[in-house]
């Protein structure tokens, strides 16, 4: 006697599949691209990302994916000590000459521009050294030519001086920070001068 047929739709194969994984499936599941483990009854279900470039979206089953591929830092450094280029003259961009980490690639070295890939918030810190010119220096972190974040440097009974500061600050994909002169000038400065940022977390 012929055996009964299953109905074959999509999500009745789906629920099956589920079901065999939570019951029978081994009790540590990894993905290749590090996604969060999801807890069910026990057991440990990882919900690849295909798409880890794009923003964090729902699956069929309600759950947040998120990507692990998505990390995002930089540090770089002034390694010499010179004064500004004609172009930093003129933009008044505090430019950095060697990168010790660029996770992603987003800081542009050559315009020392910072790129955010995607929305979320992101943290800066910044520290600009002058040297004993008997003048103030105002530093500032520039998001899309405006300024956000500024340290002032002006004490005139030291050798060298700095201008620090840090903070968080929200960004969308696509928007630039970098770090301006606001006033005063580097010249014979920069030295030991850094500028760092990573991303917090994506939103």
């Amino acid at each position: 006697m012929p055996c009964p047929s299953l109905p074959s739709s999509p999500s009745l194969v789906f629920f099956i599949g589920l079901l065999f994984l939570v019951l029978w499936g081994p009790s540590e599941v990894s993905c290749q691209n590090d996604t969060e483990p999801i807890v069910l009854e026990g057991k440990c279900l990882v919900v690849c990302d295909s798409t880890p470039s794009a923003e964090p979206s729902g699956n069929a089953l309600g759950m947040s994916v998120r990507s692990g591929t998505g990390r995002v830092a930089f540090s770089a450094i002034r390694n010499t000590n010179h004064e500004p280029s004609e172009m930093s003259n003129r933009t008044m961009t505090i430019y950095f000459d060697q990168i010790l980490v660029n996770v992603g690639s987003h800081f542009d070295p050559a315009r020392s521009i910072f790129v955010a890939p995607r929305k979320g918030v992101y943290s800066f810190s910044f520290h600009v050294v002058k040297v004993y010119n008997r003048q103030t220096i105002q530093v500032s972190l520039v998001l899309n030519g405006w300024p956000v974040i500024s340290a002032f440097a002006g004490d005139q009974d030291v050798t060298r001086e700095a201008a620090t500061n840090a903070g968080l600050v929200m960004m969308e994909r696509g928007d630039k920070a970098y770090l301006k002169l606001e006033r005063g000038n580097l010249m014979g400065g920069w030295k030991y001068s850094t500028f760092s940022g990573f991303l917090v977390f994506p939103l």
